[in-house]
């Protein structure tokens, strides 16, 4: 649902790309995001990913080659590599992909982790290797900041070797109709439609990662992709829906309401009143690239 968007450029690119750079350097030095794992040689992942990726390579990483969309400052990439993966990770922000790596140099992954530095409607440009990929993978606040699911989902079948998967996590669709200031007894209340073309044009300069933080470049442009309009993208894409699981946790406090769970997870303080996440995971032909088409 790209409207007249250009998916290359323009307002909604540049308010999103100063907003995710001024959040690096408050996410880095925030407990959201600690490193220290890392620095340990292991992972960051949160449980659900972790659980897929698991699902999905039962003997191990070693020698796997992931491509990870919209990486932020790559933790998640360099979980990844400490797990035995060659991975490379793309971002739009500058700021970011410099920490990430820094931080591969830092702990010594900066030979099986890359990082390239691109707006993701860019990467078939910027990172011309088509069908090379075991997994591309892409979880939690990435396709809500792109206007345009189904180039996004032709971009994620380019990269796929045959056979090759993707491995997708986010918030659950049905949750962003909801604010998450709380009504009566701090239950989130109706807010945004489900199905909207336009963009939520938001100024909020709050940070997840620091309840202290006022950012300065607070506006950003968010899209609420339905779920049939995800899968419908990825089967046009070529790719073939192999999983589908709803959850009812989230690694952020989504809500304030929302609880700890344990593990960096937060979910409902009681009943499971509506899924706040899902997993899917989409598979590329084996006969071939599912779609080679540049655009």
């Amino acid at each position: 649902m790209t409207g007249s968007v250009d998916l290359r450029g323009g307002d909604w690119l540049d308010d999103n790309r100063a907003n995710w750079d001024e959040r690096v350097p408050i996410h880095v030095a925030s407990d959201f995001y600690d490193q220290d794992p890392l620095r340990a040689g292991g992972s960051v992942l949160d449980p659900i990913a972790r659980a897929g990726v698991d699902r999905l390579f039962p003997d191990g990483l070693a020698g796997v080659r992931i491509l990870h969309l919209q990486c932020h400052f790559g933790s998640d990439t360099l979980s990844l590599a400490n797990l035995g993966a060659s991975v490379v990770g793309l971002d739009f922000s500058r700021a970011a992909v410099e920490e990430a790596r820094r931080m591969a140099a830092e702990i010594g992954l900066d030979g099986r982790a890359r990082f390239v530095e691109a707006n993701v409607y860019d990467a078939r440009q910027e990172l011309p290797d088509p069908g090379s990929f075991d997994l591309v993978f892409t979880t939690w606040g990435t396709i809500g900041w792109l206007p345009d699911v189904a180039e996004w989902a032709r971009i994620v079948a380019w990269f796929l070797k045959p056979g090759g998967r993707l491995y997708f996590a986010d918030g659950h669709p049905a949750a962003y109709v909801f604010d998450g200031e709380g009504g009566a007894g701090g239950m989130p209340t109706f807010q945004y439609p489900y199905v909207n073309a336009d963009p939520d044009v938001i100024d909020d300069p709050s940070d997840y990662a620091d309840a202290d933080a006022k950012l300065v470049n607070d506006r950003t442009w968010e899209w609420v992709h339905p779920l049939d309009e995800i899968m419908g993208a990825l089967r046009a894409a070529g790719l073939t829906i192999d999983d589908f699981v709803e959850h009812y946790e989230v690694p952020w406090q989504i809500f304030p309401i929302a609880v700890p769970k344990g593990d960096g997870m937060f979910g409902w303080p009681a009943e499971r009143w509506l899924p706040l996440s899902y997993e899917l995971v989409a598979s590329a032909p084996t006969e071939g690239p599912a779609d080679s088409a540049d655009s």
